[in-house]
């Protein structure tokens, strides 16, 4: 049952159509404090994290011009998909040959528009053919019908996988000789839930022979290979991967044709939609003036953009891409307030302002967090403002409390940093997983974009849900692997891999395996959550597992955010600035 709250929220808000954020943060220039003499003596005595400048400026943003595509080649996208939908409902077509459909539809960046046919076919050749013949001999057809029903909420046991082992329980030699079918068992591999033995073994027996592969093999599948074994498919950003796919799908010589037109077309149009909200995005970022009067803060608007898209990219949510771009902006910037630029003393008196929840106590604030504050507090009451009118429910509690824990958990970490007190492996990790900033993320993912808010729900984001806790458990553990060397450069004392390294006398590279092996458990507890009944809808649970598959993107290589190379770069050139060449 949705809950319906009728009553107005107490708001220090207007509802007029002026820019808010931009009229609170320009009056709050003129707020008189008589810190500023200390402040300016302070700023010298400052850290600085030498953050580089954003590699995309607004004027860039502003000349993006990919809006054609939308009009010219709509009428041909839908006509394709009917034909599309055709394929998966063909009741006549071998299940195999429905589950590879489903597979490189899924790949290819389309299942968005197949959710219900897709589920209708699986549903088809689960219960009305079952575990077919034609799929009983091949490891396969096997693992890619496990894979897609685990990844669609259906029941599925790992013991389909058992007639591919020998009497002595090891997996059967003769598999090695399968390499199309030890690369789909490894994928399906990345589905397991926690104490499923026989996918971990089959983790490890995938993973060897695919790492042994020599000799004469087709060069497409020695690039799935490649692309698989550097991170499955289960672990990666969606919209990144059906440029990927696209790509690879090109060059194969049993490509559907149709299929490919649709996939290339479909990523124009919906890149296309990105680079209007970027641009939209661009122009709030300019207005509310932080990155220009915060020079010790990361400029990251496209990086923080680049994140939603991973989150959510599906055209229908656009009005949560752009909130969670605002959330996403705002955390980088208080982040580098704790991290980099405030004295301890300033950032106590910061966590107790969000904590109330007040404009009066502005007037204790220092002027660079009085302009970090009134941000804050403007832009998330002008989203609950737009829930309280389209949904009747008050969310400033669920919203201000998300913060307030951020921000408690930053100044954690910021007393360890200016104490140089490295805590325990546990006591760290208690408090990185909040400090990570994905609870409040997803916090406001679940206000953006459910369509009914009912009391079961916000029951559960009051109680942090596992499913908040462990993809946060993610975002923290693959930052830190990808972040550890520049925060150590930085002074700072805490991170997983540090603290694992002190408290068991252990090396960097066994303590980065150790951390690596987490992530892989945590995966599994979150593969369970996706298919037991949750309080959320099917959107947002996806979205809590997409910003884990985000997190693993951004720190696969290094800093993806806070330090972007030139990969990075190329990841928001080929997601968002590039289209794809149609002929």
């Amino acid at each position: 049952m949705a809950l319906h709250i009728s009553f107005l929220p107490h708001l220090l808000y207007c509802s007029s159509k002026q820019s808010l954020p931009q009229r609170a943060l320009h009056s709050s220039l003129y707020l008189h404090c008589s810190s500023v003499k200390q402040d300016s003596q302070r700023t010298a005595q400052r850290r600085s994290a030498n953050y580089q400048p954003t590699s995309w400026t607004s004027d860039f943003v502003k000349s993006l011009t990919n809006y054609n595509s939308d009009e010219i080649h709509k009428h041909r996208a839908k006509k394709l998909k009917e034909e599309v939908r055709a394929m998966i409902g063909d009741e006549d077509v071998n299940p195999s040959t429905t589950l590879e459909l489903i597979d490189d539809i899924q790949r290819l960046g389309l299942s968005y528009h197949f959710e219900e046919d897709i589920r209708r076919a699986l549903n088809r050749i689960m219960f009305v053919q079952g575990t077919n013949v034609r799929l009983e001999k091949g490891v396969h057809a096997t693992a890619l019908y496990f894979r897609l029903c685990r990844q669609h909420g259906f029941e599925v046991s790992q013991d389909v996988f058992q007639k591919f082992k020998d009497h002595d329980g090891n997996f059967k030699q003769w598999l090695c000789e399968d390499v199309k079918g030890l690369l789909s068992l490894y994928e399906a591999s990345h589905l397991a839930f926690d104490g499923e033995n026989i996918l971990d073994e089959a983790k490890v027996f995938t993973t060897k022979h695919l790492k042994g592969i020599k000799g004469n093999i087709d060069t497409t599948l020695m690039q799935q290979i490649k692309h698989a074994l550097e991170l499955p498919f289960h672990h990666r950003m969606l919209r990144l991967e059906a440029r990927w796919y696209i790509q690879a799908y090109s060059e194969r010589r049993d490509a559907n044709h149709l299929l490919l037109e649709l996939a290339k077309l479909d990523f124009n149009m919906v890149q296309s939609k990105l680079q209007r909200e970027l641009q939209q995005m661009s122009r709030w970022w300019e207005d509310i003036g932080l990155a220009n009067k915060l020079s010790f803060a990361r400029d990251r608007l496209m990086e923080c953009f680049f994140w939603t898209v991973g989150m959510v990219f599906e055209p229908q949510f656009s009005s949560c891409r752009k909130g969670l771009t605002k959330v996403t902006t705002l955390i980088t910037t208080i982040d580098d307030v704790y991290d980099v630029y405030g004295s301890l003393d300033e950032l106590e008196l910061f966590t107790a302002a969000v904590k109330r929840w007040d404009t009066n106590v502005v007037e204790t604030l220092p002027d660079y967090m009085k302009l970090c504050f009134l941000a804050l507090y403007n832009t998330v009451n002008e989203m609950a403002y737009d829930a309280l009118k389209q949904h009747g429910v008050n969310i400033i509690p669920y919203l201000t409390r998300t913060w307030a824990d951020l921000c408690k958990a930053f100044l954690v970490e910021a007393r360890w940093c200016f104490n140089k007190e490295t805590p325990t492996f546990k006591a760290y990790l208690e408090n990185a997983w909040r400090s990570v900033s994905g609870v409040v993320i997803l916090v406001h993912a679940y206000f953006l974009m459910t369509k009914t808010i009912t009391k079961e729900a916000l029951d559960s984001l009051q109680a942090y849900h596992s499913l908040l806790e462990r993809s946060s458990i993610i975002f923290r553990l693959t930052n830190d692997l990808g972040t550890s060397k520049d925060e150590l450069e930085r002074g700072e004392s805490a991170n997983s891999i540090l603290c694992y390294m002190k408290e068991n006398g252990v090396s960097e590279q066994v303590a980065r395996k150790h951390i690596s092996n987490l992530i892989d458990e945590t995966w599994k507890k979150m593969n369970k959550d996706q298919v037991i009944d949750s309080p959320f809808e099917k959107s947002f649970v996806e979205t809590t597992v997409n910003l884990a598959r985000i997190s693993q993107c951004t720190y696969q290589h290094g800093d993806g955010h806070g330090s972007p190379d030139s990969q990075a770069k190329n990841r928001v050139l080929s997601v968002i600035i590039e289209p794809i060449t149609l002929m």
